[in-house]
């Protein structure tokens, strides 16, 4: 599975990279620092797939009979593999996922050197939303305690020529950032040490109601801690922190979800015993992995866009693939 994913990475970073002058190792080197957070999305998968092949050389050594002789039934089997992926799962999530979320956000902050838009760049902390914008020769500091859909409260911003001279300041309760084209209601101008009052001025800039949401998507690059501090920040803002609450649940119910998966790849292997094609049993597994992880990205959607309330979204999948493992484990030690 790593391997996968880093060839498949190693070919997105070359195309990223095909117009751009840098040394040939750079794409090898962001494809390894990208690579850990995209195998933390797809353990789940893995562990399924790794279940199968332990249960294949049980069944091809016959030791699978040697066990049931001795005492040991397949729901005892079940009960140590999912201890053991419950464990894995905690200490994936306090120690894989904190090693690949800083993996990722240096990964971001060296792509972020090559790309077009680093001339201008956001962030949220507990002073509210900073943002530094680049247009023409002009760069400005813009400062803002709220955020109400496409409307920025209370903000201040401050603007410099190429030289970092003091050009103007301007501050506003109200400011239309539905487009890029940016609507001042009830500005107050700072310049040459005199102060005007304009009802509506207009103001351009790099960003918009879009792009502000869209810089903060990338949540894999924060570990636990930080994702917590985050929504701390965000709810300062008054941002939305649907996303943020998302990205921690999923997290929280790691361990949970590798155990569901280690058991449902149990049952399938002891559902297919029977069977002698092994490609059969990693085909039905591969199936499972796909319907489990549309059915998981169709609830985390409507979780995110808020069609369902979060916890619904998040639980939904857990509690009927755990069902769906009840009602197949009945009759498991006959099997």
């Amino acid at each position: 599975m790593i391997s996968l994913v880093f060839i498949l990475n190693i070919l997105k970073e070359i195309e990223f990279f095909s117009n751009k002058e840098v040394n040939s190792l750079y794409p090898i080197y962001l494809s390894l620092m990208s690579s850990p957070s995209v195998i933390f999305e797809m353990f789940p998968f893995i562990f399924l797939i790794a279940t199968q092949f332990f249960f294949l050389k049980l069944f091809n050594n016959d030791e699978i009979n040697i066990f049931k002789y001795s005492g040991l039934k397949n729901i005892k089997i079940i009960n140590i593999l999912s201890l053991v992926s419950f464990f894995i799962g905690i200490l994936t999530i306090t120690v894989f996922y904190s090693f690949s979320s800083n993996l990722q956000h240096y990964y971001i902050q060296i792509k972020n050197q090559f790309s077009e838009d680093k001339i201008y760049l956001a962030v949220i902390n507990k002073n509210g939303l900073w943002m530094k914008d680049v247009v023409g020769n002009e760069t400005s500091i813009i400062n803002s305690s709220k955020i109400d859909n496409n409307f920025l409260t209370n903000t201040f911003i401050t603007t410099f020529d190429e030289d970092f001279k003091l050009i103007r300041s301007i501050k506003s309760d109200k400011i239309d950032i539905k487009n890029n084209e940016w609507l001042i209601y009830d500005a107050t101008i700072f310049k040459n040490n005199i102060n005007q009052k304009i009802d509506l001025i207009k103001f351009r800039s790099n960003f918009n109601q879009k792009r502000i949401e869209s810089l903060f998507s990338n949540l894999s690059s924060l570990s636990l801690l930080k994702l917590i501090d985050l929504r701390q920040n965000y709810k300062t803002l008054n941002y939305s922190t649907v996303d943020v609450d998302m990205q921690i649940y999923k997290v929280a119910t790691y361990p949970i979800f590798l155990v569901i998966m280690t058991i449902l790849s149990s049952i399938i292997m002891l559902n297919t015993k029977k069977s002698s094609s092994k490609v059969l049993k990693i085909i039905i597994g591969l199936f499972f992995s796909v319907v489990i992880y549309y059915i998981n990205n169709f609830f985390n959607v409507m979780g995110s866009t808020e069609k369902l309330p979060l916890i619904v979204s998040i639980w939904t999948p857990i509690i009927f693939l755990s069902l769906v493992n009840l009602i197949m484990l009945v009759n498991v030690n006959e099997k």
